[in-house]
């Protein structure tokens, strides 16, 4: 990562080097004016930056989207080079410089105006782009599955409570899904306490114990890759999101959607029961964070309760890395990345008073796994055999043939 940032620095640093040599060169050596010397100059700079960040930086790295979209590049460096040429012609108009010590001092006050235009510019072009990709529901062939649903629970030290959120789940689901096409998978994640005996005795349909306690998403990861549902959602242990709002995802997925994910900011969503003012503030905190990662802008990365099509999920989660809380965040750039469908649904949201989340310790280690995730996607973490990418409806036809 630091290697990473080093180069991105040093192609910046030769990237305004060339700026302002070909400016001072065009404007004092060929004694054109000082604007279309400008133009000539960020022209230049332009095409050095984005060959050496497509051939260096960012090489083989497909979440990078401007390197892969030389539009949106040209776009983008267009909107700032006007600004660049506004700042610069303004200054010169203003103070009458125009040596090449003068020129370059009027120089350096356009390109930090420009800088800050060219990211605000590239961020929104991309969130448009990324937010097009995620609203494009793919035709795909039904999904595989024995079942119509699988619910995932991940279960820490829960024995005293994982029989009635079985129970729960089976009598919030009842109206909506058959028995016969309803599985419950309950992942015990190192408890030493009776929880996965607890599960089995509540009918549980499958219970996955992991040999040691590992993280939220570690159990998830454990009990999505073990379920048979056609459709496979994931809601925690105490219930925060009613059960019967899984059937609402469920439908969301049979209508087509990849993956469909709560969202506890949406206009639609009510809180019965309030979180503490300090998870609250912390969880807010930690979306904005997600903005160094993802591209799309989402409004709610760790809601608890997502579904996705068993494909789809078998093909995210058997390319997950992270074990703790930003798993969230991981599924959701795998999902850019693979040019997934994703559907944001509001939730009714009853806050349990006993958690396992802890704010500033998870905090600082979600914060930690987000760096791990920019620096996977640049290693190859995540990049997809052909075998495991999901088929469209034309492509499973095409291989059929």
């Amino acid at each position: 990562m630091r290697r990473r940032l080093r180069r991105f620095a040093s192609i910046g640093l030769i990237s305004t080097l060339v700026d302002v040599g070909v400016l001072v060169l065009l404007a004092r050596g060929l004694g054109l004016i000082v604007v279309v010397a400008d133009v000539g100059a960020l022209v230049a700079a332009a095409a050095v930056s984005f060959a050496l960040h497509r051939q260096i930086t960012f090489a083989g790295d497909p979440s990078v989207r401007w390197v892969q979209h030389p539009l949106a590049f040209v776009l983008t460096a267009t909107v700032a080079g006007v600004v660049d040429v506004a700042v610069l012609r303004g200054l010169v108009e203003l103070t009458g410089w125009q040596t090449a010590p003068e020129l370059v001092a009027a120089k350096l006050p356009a390109i930090a105006v420009a800088s800050v235009v060219r990211f605000v510019a590239y961020r929104w072009v991309l969130f448009g782009a990324v937010r097009e990709e995620l609203a494009a529901r793919d035709p795909r062939p039904p999904a595989p599955g024995d079942r119509r649903l699988s619910v995932v629970v991940p279960a820490f030290r829960e024995q005293d409570r994982i029989a009635a959120t079985v129970a729960r789940i089976r009598e919030g689901l009842g109206p909506a899904v058959a028995a016969a096409d309803l599985e419950v998978v309950v992942v015990d994640d190192g408890s030493a306490d009776a929880t996965a005996a607890t599960a089995r005795a509540a009918g549980a349909d499958q219970v996955v114990v992991l040999p040691e306690n590992r993280g939220k998403g570690a159990a998830v990861r454990a009990g999505v890759l073990a379920a048979r549902g056609r459709t496979i959602a994931f809601t925690d242990a105490d219930l925060s999101y009613p059960p019967a709002q899984v059937a609402d995802l469920l439908r969301e997925v049979e209508a087509g959607w990849d993956v469909v994910v709560g969202s506890r900011v949406h206009t639609h969503t009510s809180t019965l029961v309030r979180a503490r003012r300090v998870r609250e503030l912390g969880g807010r905190v930690i979306n904005l964070c997600t903005h160094a990662v993802l591209l799309g802008a989402h409004r709610d990365t760790q809601c608890g309760l997502k579904a996705f099509r068993s494909d789809v999920a078998r093909s995210l989660f058997s390319r997950s890395r992270i074990d703790g809380f930003a798993f969230d965040v991981e599924l959701f750039h795998l999902a850019e990345r693979d040019g997934l469908s994703v559907e944001e649904v509001p939730v009714q949201v009853v806050n349990a008073e006993r958690s396992s989340v802890r704010v500033v310790r998870d905090g600082l280690v979600l914060v930690r796994d987000l760096a791990r995730i920019v620096r996977g996607g640049r290693a190859g973490w995540y990049d997809a055999d052909p075998s495991e990418v999901v088929p469209t409806a034309a492509g499973a036809e095409q291989g059929s043939d």
